[in-house]
C-alpha cells in the first residue's frame, strides 16, 4: 500500500467544495436567503436587493476552483504551492459559504477539507510544482 499525500486528498475536498460554492451562490442570486434569518433579520441586507454575499461566494468559489485545479501558468508559483496561504484564505471562504443558506455545505466540505491541509502542512507535506504529480523520492514529503 502507498501513503496517502493529504494535499491531493484535501484538494479533492477543497475543489468539490469549490464548485458546491459557485452552485450555491448562482441559486442564491435567484431564491436570496441568509441562513441564520431565524435568528436576525439584521443580516437580510447582505443578499438583497444588493447580492453581496452571493457575489462573493462566486468570487471565493472561482478562486477555490482556479487555485486547486491550477492553469498552466499558475502552477508552480508560490502561490500555488502555498500551504500556508490556503490555511489563510479558505476559512473566509468557509465563513462566506456558511452565511449563505444554500452553501452551508460548501462551508462544512471547506473546514473538512481546511483540516485535512492542517494535517498535511503538521506532517511536512509540501504542493508539487505540477499539479496531480507525486513528490520525486528524497523529498520532505519521503522524510516524514
Amino acid at each position: 500500500m502507498g501513503k496517502l499525500i493529504k494535499n491531493h486528498w484535501a484538494r479533492l475536498i477543497v475543489l468539490t467544495a469549490a464548485l458546491y460554492q459557485v452552485a450555491a451562490s448562482i441559486e442564491g442570486f435567484f431564491w436570496p436567503k441568509i441562513f441564520w434569518d431565524f435568528l436576525t433579520i439584521n443580516l437580510n441586507p447582505v443578499v438583497k436587493p444588493i447580492p453581496v454575499l452571493q457575489s462573493l461566494n462566486l468570487l471565493f468559489g472561482i478562486l477555490g476552483l482556479a487555485w486547486e485545479w491550477p492553469l498552466g501558468y499558475l502552477s508552480g508559483t508560490a502561490m500555488h504551492r502555498s500551504i500556508e496561504a490556503r490555511l489563510v484564505i479558505y476559512p473566509l471562504s468557509s465563513l462566506a459559504a456558511l452565511l449563505l443558506y444554500q452553501g452551508t455545505n460548501a462551508g462544512l466540505y471547506y473546514l473538512i477539507g481546511l483540516g485535512v491541509y492542517f494535517w498535511a502542512f503538521s506532517e511536512g507535506e509540501t504542493v508539487c510544482p505540477v499539479p496531480w504529480t507525486l513528490p520525486k523520492r528524497g523529498s520532505k514529503i519521503d522524510e516524514v
